[in-house]
This record gives C-alpha cells, structure tokens and sequence, in this order.
C-alpha cells in the first residue's frame, strides 16, 4: 500500500486517491486544425516508460484537488510531489514542497 503525500492535506493512504494519468500533457495550440490522426494521438496516445513517470492524482476522499507526482514504475517509489500548474521538479530537489499553490482552475 501507497503512503502518498498530498500537498493540502499530508500523507493520506493510496485508498483516498484516484488516479489521472500521464502529466504535463498539453493541450494542442489549434485543436480545429488537427485531422483525425493527429486528434487521436492527442486523446489516447500516452507514454508508459519503466521508471520514473509524471502522473496526475487527486484526492477524491480528502480536499478533491488534484496534483502531479514523480513516480518510478518499476518500485512504486514516489519520487516528488507537486502542485498542478509547476513544472516538473528535478527528483533530486529538496524544493519540492515549497512551491506556490496553483491559480483555480489550472489544468497543466
């Protein structure tokens, strides 16, 4: 079982959690302009490395937030945690916690 820290409400049990998917997707610049392969890669065509992964959560039973967390793959092992709207933190940061909450409705 997963100890996941989330950064409102601290470290909950992995049950509290639903998980999101692949961080850091962006949205494309010109949706209208994409033809139907390229809209299908945008929707469905995700990475899946062995190793260490962005990925989306949110705290379904706690504060309903969602956050990205580095995660590796292979071990479960949580990397960092951090805020939606900030970028990818090195793993190796000690920052990590510190970061300013994002602006409502952020997406990234």
């Amino acid at each position: 079982m997963l100890l996941i820290s989330c950064p409102n409400c601290g470290p909950r049990d992995e049950t509290e959690f639903h998980y999101g998917g692949q961080a850091h997707v962006a949205y494309p610049e010109n949706p209208n302009e994409l033809n139907d392969t390229e809209w299908s890669r945008y929707l469905f065509y995700r990475a899946n490395p062995k190793g260490t992964f962005a990925e989306r959560w949110v705290h379904s039973t706690g504060c309903r937030q969602w956050f990205n967390m580095l995660r590796d793959t292979a071990s479960y092992d949580i990397k960092a945690v951090y805020r939606m709207g900030t970028p990818r933190p090195d793993a190796g940061d000690s920052r990590l916690d510190t970061t300013p909450a994002a602006p409502e409705g952020a997406t990234k």
